[in-house]
């Protein structure tokens, strides 16, 4: 772990590469919720803050998500070494070949995401939920290639179990191919048990790192949902979101409504916000590379970058008061 005037940076997993432990995705904001202009804004106070990665998908706004970011990185004349950029493959469109894992797919969705992002490489390049009517061995050898191209530097996972990670990672080791480096689950303050417990053994085992996606439970963690109505303006009026709007304001975020009234007191108490004692509370898991950060708006880059320097007002003690809130730490099973 180092430190670069106001970022923490975290090795991502056992590769030598440095993530900043706070980035930047791009998800429902990006050619959704916000213009261009805005993703500039957004985009540069997160690189000034320290952020180096950048997060996006083939399937975020049907590709408009990539043309933004790489419209703005283009535009701001960054250093290639000083940015991290990803995409994530398996939905690009509706016909058969056009989604899944399948060698053909993987391939032409990387072209694709590189011209998209005006970039030559990818650092990151993610198989955005597991395949079952791939063979595994098909998509390592893929991403392998796309590796010993030099068109992607780094490929992992998103949402896959630990027993598919270990297959590709005995499917690598067979046939002398590249491992995935990476696993980007959802990990939050009331979603747990997989990066807690399910994923306990692949640290060691294999190394994994983890680029943590919707630390704020999708902005139930920051307690603009406590009302039990949708801010305007917020991801949970996006069309084709109602879905997460259940999650938020219907019967099932009730009682977690309840805990995250109990957690503003404690953040308020040492001085923080409650998205910076949420971000933070990720942040302290060992096993955390980065938590991917998203905004519409500059103050909420602005508070989610000071998590960093507020990370010691989380004690031990703090941590102990959340866990008697959230009452959901899970059990791990010694055979």
């Amino acid at each position: 772990m180092t430190r670069y005037n106001n970022m923490e940076y975290r090795r991502l997993g056992k590769s030598g590469l440095q993530v900043s432990a706070l980035s930047f995705g791009s998800w429902v904001t990006f050619g959704k919720q916000i213009s261009e202009a805005d993703a500039e804004k957004l985009m540069h106070l997160a690189y000034d803050a320290g952020v180096n990665f950048f997060d996006n998908a083939e399937v975020y706004a049907r590709g408009q998500s990539e043309i933004i970011m790489g419209n703005v990185i283009q535009k701001a004349g960054w250093e290639r070494d000083s940015y991290l950029v990803s995409s994530k493959v398996f939905w690009g469109g509706d016909k058969p070949n056009q989604k899944g894992l399948s060698r053909k797919h993987v391939v032409e969705a990387c072209h694709a995401a590189l011209k998209r992002l005006q970039v030559e490489y990818l650092d990151l390049f993610f198989c955005h939920r597991p395949d079952v009517n791939t063979p595994i061995e098909e998509t390592v050898r893929a991403m392998s290639d796309l590796i010993t191209q030099g068109k992607v530097l780094y490929w992992g996972t998103s949402e896959w179990s630990a027993q598919e990670i270990q297959a590709a990672h005995t499917v690598a080791r067979q046939y002398n191919l590249v491992p995935p480096t990476m696993e980007q689950p959802q990990y939050n303050m009331f979603h747990r048990e997989r990066v807690e417990v399910e994923y306990s053994r692949l640290y060691t085992d294999v190394g994994l790192g983890t680029t943590i996606w919707s630390p704020l439970a999708s902005g139930l963690l920051t307690g603009k949902y406590n009302s039990g109505v949708a801010p305007k303006g917020s991801r949970a009026e996006i069309d084709g979101m109602g879905w997460l709007r259940e999650k938020l304001v219907g019967d099932e975020a009730k009682e977690k409504v309840e805990k995250v009234n109990i957690l503003s007191e404690i953040a308020h108490e040492v001085g923080l916000s409650l998205p910076q004692l949420a971000l933070g509370w990720v942040l302290k898991n060992p096993h955390v590379s980065t938590a991917l950060t998203g905004a519409s708006r500059p103050e909420q880059v602005k508070e989610n970058m000071q998590t960093i320097a507020a990370l010691p007002k989380i004690t031990e003690e703090v941590m102990q008061a959340i866990e008697e809130v959230l009452a959901n730490k899970p059990q791990m099973i010694v055979f």
